[in-house]
């Protein structure tokens, strides 16, 4: 019985050994075993493909490349787009070239020789492969202005390659617009993807339809001729709402242009009215008056240039007040020297003030040369800002406020001030102005001046949008007559309705009749109008004025 009893235990005892033994049997068995070799990394299998003679093969190396996050993909993109990207057939390795020296592309390490090494070879479609995947890279960047970069570059190319990467950066992306981007990134994607689902396609015509743009219209309006009839529905309607859009968006885009315009003819031609309203005057040397202003603007950013720069932004506020006295002051010498002598004589003033503004241009000439001078923008009439689809120039707007705070300051002079009262008495009844006592010689020069120095102030404002030169002038004397003679001779109002009008009129015309004929339509326009209401826009009230 005891025999027994030692026998099963043994089989106990034997039984319980046996596995862990037959395990440590394999544990040590495989151990012994050679090692499998390692699968090659991603970025190791995309250096090799580089390395080849094939486009599609380099475009499939730039892909997988992209999508392996290796920390020299950027790097290598980078050298293969500006052709420094080499490869040795032989081992077919990779280096990148630097001047004469050569590096190894996976690593870096210097090669010592150049032998045997060929360029990579670069075609249209691997460029816009290497902008995709450069745009891939940039999805993950810190910096959001780089990522907002990169889902354009994404949406531009339509790389169905990077919706893996779409879906990452939106899955972390927390910036509304870059987010926004983005999304309209992958739907561009989507389309171009033939097993896409109807539903996915349906939903990023959705998305596109909200971009509303010229890009995403393109992109809609090549949907394929086979694809379903939802999908090609959903389009149809995009594409309409997409164009009726961008056609509010062109005519609005023109009225504002219009206005800028309009605000520009205001400037030039504001002085003029007052002086052609008061004395009726034809001052062809008005234009001189404007580019003398643009040449004061020029010599005090000179000066701040040369012992100031902090105070560069500063120097149009400078400008203003100077350019106002400088023309003003020219103004009344015109007047008292030569204009005075001429009055009730239009035919010698129109010949008298054309020999003046000869003689201004041809001494600018002689003191700045006749080459165009730089007047730069200070930093607060740089840059564009989009209100709504619309592009806006701060200087543009700049302009548009300033000619709108001159309109009003004259107005202001003219309304609030014993200068004004008597300068609109003048202009109505001179006869009785000069029987109440007032000095109409006096008013008479003093108003040219005026008028001169706002035509001053208004170079300031054009030399930020046209050439400083000795011509500038010449370029809108014509359509300040034009805006004066529409608006009602001596009126500000009818002035300001004028400027406004002819720069809309102009900018609506110019797509459809091109720019000069469009002016040679303006110009029979206000023949025919000056022949039904003579007096203009807005005529003067007065008892000489009626007579």
């Amino acid at each position: 019985m005891r025999r027994w009893l030692t026998l099963v235990l043994t089989l106990v005892v034997l039984a319980a050994a046996l596995p862990a033994a037959h395990a440590q049997a394999q544990a040590q068995a495989q151990a012994q075993a050679p090692a499998p070799a390692p699968a090659p990394a991603p970025a190791e299998a995309a250096y090799a493909r580089l390395a080849s003679d094939s486009y599609a093969e380099i475009e499939a190396g730039i892909a997988a490349l992209a999508a392996s996050g290796d920390a020299r993909a950027g790097l290598v993109l980078g050298a293969l787009a500006d052709g420094r990207l080499l490869y040795r057939p032989e081992d077919r390795a990779l280096a990148i070239r630097d001047g004469a020296a050569l590096t190894l592309a996976r690593t870096g390490a210097a090669v010592p020789g150049a032998e045997g090494f060929r360029p990579v070879r670069v075609n249209n479609r691997v460029r816009r492969a290497i902008d995709a995947a450069q745009g891939t890279l940039n999805l993950v960047a810190p910096e959001a202005g780089r990522r907002r970069a990169a889902a354009d570059a994404v949406f531009k190319a339509r790389d169905v390659a990077a919706l893996p990467a779409l879906d990452a950066a939106l899955a972390r992306e927390s910036d509304a617009g870059v987010r926004r981007a983005l999304e309209e990134a992958r739907a561009a994607a989507l389309l171009a993807k033939p097993d896409a689902s109807e539903a996915q396609r349906v939903a990023a015509v959705a998305v596109l339809q909200a971009r509303g743009d010229g890009d995403a219209l393109a992109i809609l309006r090549g949907l394929p001729a086979d694809a379903p009839a939802a999908l090609r529905e959903a389009g149809a309607k995009a594409v309409a709402g997409i164009a009726f859009r961008l056609a509010i968006l062109a005519n609005l885009q023109n009225a504002w242009y219009g206005i800028s315009l309009g605000s520009v003819l205001l400037l030039a031609a504001i002085g003029l009215a007052i002086t052609f309203g008061v004395m009726g005057v034809i001052n062809m040397a008005h234009g001189e008056m404007v580019m003398l202003g643009a040449y004061t603007t020029f010599l005090v950013q000179e000066v701040i240039r040369q012992r100031a720069p902090g105070l560069f932004d500063w120097s149009l506020p400078i400008a203003i007040p100077l350019a106002f006295l400088v023309a003003g002051a020219v103004g009344i010498v015109i007047e008292r020297g030569i204009i005075r002598f001429l009055y009730g004589r239009p035919l010698e003033t129109l010949l008298a003030t054309w020999g003046v503004s000869l003689i201004l241009q041809q001494g600018v000439r002689s003191l700045f040369g006749p080459t165009n001078r730089e007047v730069g923008a200070p930093s607060y009439m740089s840059g564009a800002v989009d209100v709504f689809g619309l592009a806006i120039t701060w200087g543009r707007l700049w302009i548009v406020v300033f000619a709108l705070a001159v309109f009003v300051g004259l107005n202001l002079i003219l309304k609030a001030t014993s200068f004004g009262l008597k300068t609109r008495a003048v202009t109505q009844n001179r006869r009785m102005a000069a029987a109440m006592g007032i000095r109409t010689p006096w008013i008479d020069a003093f108003t040219f001046g005026l008028g001169s120095g706002i035509a001053g102030i208004a170079g300031v404002a054009l030399s930020q949008i046209d050439n400083v030169s000795p011509n500038l002038g010449q370029s809108y004397i014509i359509d300040s007559f034009l805006v004066v003679v529409f608006g009602g001779v001596g009126n500000l109002w009818g002035t300001l309705v004028a400027a406004l009008t002819l720069g809309a009129a102009n900018k609506f015309l110019e797509p459809y009749a091109g720019a000069v004929l469009g002016k040679i339509l303006l110009l029979i326009f206000i023949v025919l109008f000056i022949q039904k209401r003579p007096r203009g826009l807005f005529a003067l009230k007065g008892r000489a004025v009626e007579a």
